[in-house]
């Protein structure tokens, strides 16, 4: 196998004549350079020098090993370089989805932070609800998730038994770097002239008889298995992704919903009041990558940093 450190050697005697000069030229010694080159011609079957007088010239295969050389010794500095500044975060890519209120809320102050501390470390964007994200970061497509689940079947903080994943917490993402980041409560949200709006905490079954906006697939879910623990399906007039648009419609009187803190904080819920909800029911955000890709230390500076985004 010819390998690197024998074509080094094999361009500085072809440059510089001879065995001796190119020991001095490489910092080392004759015997050295010679034992190189045995190694060399051993590896490529064939004689690639011939010694005329005091130098030594190239046989055709030597001329054609030293003139490939040159572009792979090229490449290989090359990406040494690019290497050495990616572990040392002068470079690199991470590829982030998430889902929408994180992106609206942690992730700007995350990569805010990542940009100040490591401006060469280039990070893109895409939303993404779960468990779509995380189907995204096993098939290659992102490098970092940030997503969300609620509790097991036997209830997250302070859940009713009966809400949750199907699968449980710990199958979900037993395969992945989970980096719990925060959690997240949810809360209830009523026109400014419901007869709820005024209190401070409403039980859930009090809103069984109210129309409900309600949001994603997974938090569509979780809000019927919350509102069956209370004994009462709930009658779900819209469903829709897009937080701003639940709270319009709560804000314009056409039902009730539940939200999760996170994305009330960058919505304006205009005509609508939140409030505390009984039982109390969280959702468990975090960051979620691959084992290996945990040791890649861009990587492993965007969950740093959403980390700290969380705790502020």
């Amino acid at each position: 196998m010819i390998e690197a450190r024998h074509l080094r050697v094999l361009r500085a005697v072809a440059t510089t004549g001879s065995f001796s000069a190119a020991a001095r030229a490489l910092g080392c010694t004759q015997p050295a350079v010679s034992q190189q080159m045995k190694a060399l011609e051993t590896s490529a079957g064939t004689p690639l020098l011939i010694r005329t007088g005091r130098e030594m010239r190239l046989t055709q295969a030597g001329e054609a090993l030293v003139r490939h050389a040159t572009g792979i010794l090229a490449g290989l500095t090359a990406a040494e370089e690019e290497v050495a500044a990616i572990a040392g975060l002068r470079a690199g890519r991470v590829r982030l989805v998430s889902f929408p209120s994180g992106s609206s809320t942690l992730v700007p102050t995350a990569l805010a932070a990542l940009r100040a501390a490591h401006p060469g470390t280039r990070v893109s964007l895409v939303d993404a609800e779960p468990p779509r994200s995380v189907e995204m970061l096993r098939e290659g497509d992102c490098d970092v998730a940030l997503a969300f689940r609620y509790g097991d079947r036997g209830g997250a903080a302070g859940a009713p038994a009966g809400t949750g994943d199907p699968a449980g917490p710990d199958a979900e993402w037993d395969d992945l770097v989970v980096r719990p980041l925060l959690s997240d409560r949810l809360v209830g949200l009523v026109p400014e002239g419901h007869r709820l709006a005024g209190a401070g905490t409403v039980a859930i079954g009090d809103l069984a008889d109210d129309p409900w906006i309600a949001g994603c697939p997974r938090c569509r879910r979780q809000l019927v298995d919350v509102c069956e623990s209370a004994g009462f399906t709930p009658r779900i007039d819209f469903a829709t992704d897009d937080y701003p648009a639940v709270a319009g419609l709560v804000g314009a009187g056409l039902g009730v919903a539940v939200l999760p803190e996170l994305a009330l904080e960058s919505v304006r819920a205009r005509g609508a009041v939140t409030v505390a909800l009984a039982p109390r029911v969280e959702r468990e955000i975090v960051a979620l990558t691959l084992p290996d890709l945990s040791q890649v230390p861009a990587v492993a500076a965007t969950l740093d940093q959403l980390t700290l985004a969380a705790a502020r």
